[in-house]
């Protein structure tokens, strides 16, 4: 009965977590692995239950659980190479590929192979034991073996983490690595006494059902969606490893012990108790205020300086040279000091205007409340002046016009000047320390500085790079108006010469038929040329309404032209957009498909919602070239003869004004198609 109660709470548990995580993330490669794991780990629990319920029909039941069993290794895998991960195929390495592809002769014993050319059993109805053949042995020896590697690869995700990464990936950490680590311990068993002992199976649920309520947890109450970058030149050198051969040591110690306590010891509680007191070290040891406590401690007694500085210094260059736009700059700055200095959260504030204000940027874990620091604030001033860190357990919150609730409320402990050439350029706000009882003195604020003239040189840079390329932009679009004078200069050429023709022959009626043509085309490419050149709204003046966004690209669809080439579908689904702008990017989108396909489609204009509403446009044309997929949104850079490579930039302007933005797939050939997501 206990067994069936656990082997019920492990399944269901489980599917929990394959529903919350197909939710929340969607269907991508990590879900995928993820629904693998859990969904072969509930199976391999129902099947052995009911062998454990019908043991008659011992090796009926047993080809399938062999069945189940030889997909743990490719599903675990996979799972370890994918879940938190900034996951592309390209990125794993060559090891790991063999070992994925080697995964395949699992199924293919298990399938081959019956069972009982893998295990015996003389009495399995009054003893629950199975012996292991040579074939069973290696069988098991493989499943053993994969199970470290997947360990091996787990914890490279977890030691390649963040201080926030760390904290919302811990009990997910901790759940997937009690499994597999179980695994270890289950099939270790089998092969040191040749046998496997199904009397163990409630250890394995119990295991099973735990890491799924840690793993659940995980999801609901620390969010999901983390992507951590693991280097392709992860080092082997690894916990699990040692830990792994602790293990085998104490399994041999243990089987020693064992025989002084009789064969009416429960062995499965045993083990058991032991498991999950492991597990409880486990989670007291990857505690960050922990680790942080120990550090202090050690680099207080015993080492002369608190920090590698060389280490650090590396640490935090390489970060801000990985970023590739001022968001993710800022971001790596905030990441590099919440690291270092064992804070849970920060924002950057950087001066905006000629107003004395320092407003904040980004954020990391912290309410924002409308703060913002200026710079008659005396401790800001002191920053300015001198370059002083303020330390806000000794200053007092009041002295801050804009900030003294935001300090108090996210127990800021520093504010740190980014100073350059021309004064204080930003203020780092630093809270939340992971370590309350923390002390911090001269090295840590002489770190703080260093860090802090690299982080203002490198946000400097990033402004003077933006101000250039806006400066180039003004360049080309002077050079640009020299053609479109040139255009306008022929437009009313031709409107001059047509009025003068007409004080000679206005009374002849084929010569009022041919003006009223050329006044009309004129008109048309006067209007198309107005159209191109028409200025963006900013943000603020944009008119937000409800919109259905079905309709919208019906109506669009026919503003654009192109009669029966063109098909508009989807769902009803409403946003709260300015209807003329949006209307202006799937024209633009929709005429550009035409082009591509020379006017005769088919072009699709889809509409939906997955995780934010969408405008979909999709045609089957020349597609984009590969050489200027880097240039498809700059102004003024275009493929087409007669374009003037602005509707795509105007595009991306009006949905980066309503907070969206555009995805685009292209194959050159074969067609493009553009996501707009709202």
């Amino acid at each position: 009965m206990m067994q069936v109660v656990l082997s019920a709470a492990a399944v269901l548990l489980s599917l929990a977590v394959i529903g919350v995580t197909i939710r929340r993330q969607g269907l991508t490669l990590s879900v995928c692995a993820t629904v693998a794991a859990l969904t072969a780990a509930s199976a391999l629990e129902v099947l052995d239950l009911v062998v454990m319920l019908d043991p008659d029909r011992l090796f009926e039941w047993k080809r399938w659980v062999l069945g189940v069993e030889s997909l743990l290794p490719a599903a675990w895998l996979t799972y370890s190479l994918t879940h938190s991960r900034r996951t592309a195929t390209s990125a794993v390495p060559r090891l790991q590929r063999f070992f994925l592809a080697a995964t395949a002769a699992f199924p293919l014993a298990a399938l081959l192979l019956p069972p009982e050319v893998f295990f015996y059993s003389p009495d399995f109805a009054t003893e629950r034991v199975l012996f292991l053949t040579v074939h069973g042995y290696y069988f098991y020896l493989g499943l053993l073996l994969f199970a470290v590697i997947s360990l091996i690869n787990l914890e490279g995700t977890y030691s390649h983490a963040s201080l926030l990464e760390r904290w919302r990936i811990k009990f997910d950490f901790i759940g997937a690595t009690s499994y597999l680590a179980l695994l270890v311990l289950y099939y270790s068993q089998g092969l040191l006494h040749r046998s496997l002992n199904m009397g163990l199976l409630p250890v394995r649920s119990l295991i099973l059902a735990l890491a799924a309520a840690m793993m659940l947890y995980s999801l609901l109450a620390r969010g999901s969606g983390v992507r951590i970058a693991v280097s392709r030149n992860m080092a082997y050198k690894s916990v699990v490893l040692v830990a792994v051969g602790l293990y085998l040591v104490a399994v041999g110690v243990m089987g020693e012990g064992l025989r002084y306590f009789g064969e009416g010891f429960p062995k499965a509680m045993a083990i058991a108790a032991l498991f999950c007191m492991g597990i409880a070290l486990v989670v007291i040891l990857l505690s960050e205020t922990l680790r942080r406590r120990v550090r202090v401690f050690i680099h207080k007694n015993f080492y002369r300086s608190k920090y590698d500085y060389q280490t650090q210094w590396l640490h935090f260059t390489d970060l801000l040279a990985s970023a590739r736009s001022s968001d993710g700059l800022m971001e790596a700055i905030l990441a590099g000091y919440s690291g270092v200095f064992g804070m849970n959260s920060g924002v950057l504030f950087l001066k905006s205007g000629d107003d004395g204000l320092f407003r904040w940027a980004v954020a990391r874990e912290q309410a924002l409340a409308g703060a913002f620091f200026s710079s008659n604030d005396p401790p800001v001033r002191r920053m300015a002046d001198e370059g002083w860190i303020v330390n806000l357990r000794e200053a007092n919150p009041e002295e801050f016009s804009g900030a003294g609730e935001f300090v108090r409320e996210n127990n800021v402990v520093f504010l740190i000047p980014l100073s350059s050439g021309e004064g204080l350029e930003g203020i780092v706000a630093l809270g939340r320390p992971v370590h309350e009882g923390e002390f911090y003195h001269y090295e840590d604020y002489d770190l703080m500085k260093t860090m802090a003239r690299q982080a203002a040189s490198a946000l400097m840079n990033l402004r003077l790079s933006e101000e250039l390329a806006s400066a180039r932009e003004l360049e080309v679009m002077g050079r640009v108006s020299t053609f479109i004078i040139h255009d306008l200069k022929n437009l009313v050429y031709t409107l001059s010469l047509t009025v003068d023709n007409a004080r000679d022959h206005i009374a002849d009626a084929e010569f009022q038929e041919d003006m009223l043509g050329t006044l009309g085309n004129t008109v048309n490419r006067m209007k198309l040329l107005i159209a191109r050149l028409r200025g963006l709204p900013e943000k603020q003046s944009l008119c937000f309404e409800e919109v259905d966004l079905l309709r919208l690209a019906e109506e669009s669809a026919s503003l654009a032209g192109g009669r029966g080439s063109i098909s508009v579908g989807g769902s009803a689904v409403s946003a709260r957009v300015d209807r003329e702008e949006i209307q202006k990017v799937v024209v633009n989108l929709v005429v550009n498909a035409l082009e591509a396909t020379e006017g005769k489609g088919p072009v699709a204009v889809e509409v939906g919602c997955g995780t934010a509403p969408y405008i979909r446009v999709t045609d089957a044309g020349c597609g984009i070239p590969d050489a200027f997929r880097a240039h498809l949104f700059s102004p003024f850079r275009t493929t087409k003869k007669k374009g003037l490579g602005i509707g795509l930039y105007q595009c991306r302007r009006i949905v980066e004004a309503h907070g969206g933005r555009i995805d685009v797939e292209s194959t050159p050939g074969q067609g493009a198609m553009f996501t707009v997501w709202l």
